[in-house]
């Protein structure tokens, strides 16, 4: 037992050290560490334990920088006592944080001021102390000259919102304002997925009303339509629930690949001849692109796309495009 002076054990250095290292070899072990049994056992007040608690939750916060994940010691109320538990992997590297912060300003899908506290956020909580006015100083230039998308709508509650109601297969009822004139419609649909496409996100979703889908182009149910969150002015998750077999489910993955523009409309096959320099563009730009043959340079690709925007994108290619079917 330590010497007690005022109600609180004298602590030499040795004990000390013996003592922390002993509660550390315990947490390690998956142990649950109870303030009073340490005290006991240590011939310590529980003041004493807590401080060295919080001891061992420094030097952890301190290795995560070196060691590739966090750990932290969290008091468990079933067992009393203190465990550790390992929350994550170790935070991004520099290299990776400045990556995501300008693909982040690249995208330009949020309004300047919550881009910048979304920027401040990542690189506090994922960068070193010492290497985090590097990274803000090398993005800082474009952050200063950052230029918002005219809509400058904050839109992230409705697209939790959204997200939440696709987890839970619950309909949605939606004010939406179409791109053409200033009319507002109101749908209510099944929503399946959140895409981000070219400085927008979008809800896909299906639309129950046969009212309302005889004014599309595409009759066939297993199309999904597509909304812009931005320009969703009302939105109310139902009680209402809809079943999507899991034979049937919407595969978020295989539909991105065959959507670049974010138009409605059927699932086509498209053949055209490429004469520019990089047909790898093309590929990258359709990611189901398949070259059928090449002569002299002059490549024949087919791919697999939905909607009408490959049309669109066709036509801007001008001379370096010749569509064949």
């Amino acid at each position: 037992m330590g010497d007690f002076e005022n109600g609180r054990a004298k602590d030499s250095g040795n004990g000390k050290i013996e003592r922390v290292l002993g509660i550390y070899t315990r947490l390690l072990n998956g142990q649950a560490v109870n303030r009073a049994k340490e005290a006991e056992r240590y011939g310590v007040n529980e003041r004493s334990i807590q401080r060295d608690i919080d001891d061992i939750r420094n030097f952890l916060e301190l290795e995560a920088e070196e060691a590739g994940y966090i750990n932290t010691v969290s008091y468990d109320r079933e067992s009393r006592g203190y465990r550790m538990e390992q929350l994550c992997k170790m935070k991004l590297s520099n290299s990776e944080i400045l990556a995501l912060c300008k693909i982040l300003l690249g995208s330009r899908a949020f309004v300047k001021e919550e881009m910048e506290d979304m920027l401040d956020r990542l690189i506090s909580c994922c960068v070193p102390m010492e290497n985090q006015k590097l990274v803000k100083g090398l993005i800082g230039n474009e952050m200063f000259h950052y230029v918002e998308l005219r809509h400058r709508t904050r839109f992230l509650d409705t697209m939790w919102d959204i997200g939440e109601a696709i987890r839970d297969c619950r309909y949605i009822e939606i004010e939406y304002g179409r791109m053409k004139g200033s009319k507002v419609v109101t749908r209510k649909v099944k929503p399946v997925a959140i895409m981000f496409s070219e400085y927008y996100f979008y809800l896909t979703a299906f639309i129950d009303d046969e009212e309302v889908r005889k004014d599309f182009d595409v009759l066939n149910d297993s199309f999904p339509t597509i909304y812009r969150i931005d320009r969703i002015r009302k939105l109310k998750v139902l009680e209402e629930r809809f079943i999507i077999p899991y034979r049937d489910r919407f595969e978020e993955g295989e539909f991105r690949k065959r959507i670049q523009f974010m138009y409605g409309g059927k699932l086509q096959r498209v053949k055209f001849k490429f004469f520019g320099e990089n047909v790898e563009a093309v590929l990258d730009r359709l990611p189901t692109a398949r070259i059928l043959s090449e002569e002299d340079g002059v490549y024949t690709v087919s791919a697999e796309v939905f909607g009408k925007g490959i049309g669109m994108w066709l036509r801007s290619q001008g001379e370096r495009v010749e569509v064949i079917d």
